[in-house]
């Protein structure tokens, strides 16, 4: 299993990456413990997701690269 996520998003610049990240964090823990309520018991003090997250911007980058990325992280 893994121990981390990429999440490739686009969004406007007027929502701060840090809201989009509690946001997305919240969501996927409420919908995941709701469709498997033992999985509360199973992480660490019922939190699913830990606090700290990495955000990175792609300036001049192409989206195809960074997709490309994501997928070669897989294998690794």
């Amino acid at each position: 299993m893994p121990d981390h996520v990429h999440l490739f998003v686009t969004a406007h610049p007027k929502f701060a990456p840090a809201t989009i990240v509690k946001i997305v964090k919240g969501i996927t823990a409420k919908k995941l413990f709701a469709q498997y309520p033992d999985l509360r018991k199973q992480v660490w003090k019922g939190h699913l997701w830990n606090p700290s997250y990495y955000v990175g911007t792609c300036g001049a980058t192409t989206k195809e690269v960074i997709q490309k990325y994501i997928e070669t992280q897989k294998a690794m």
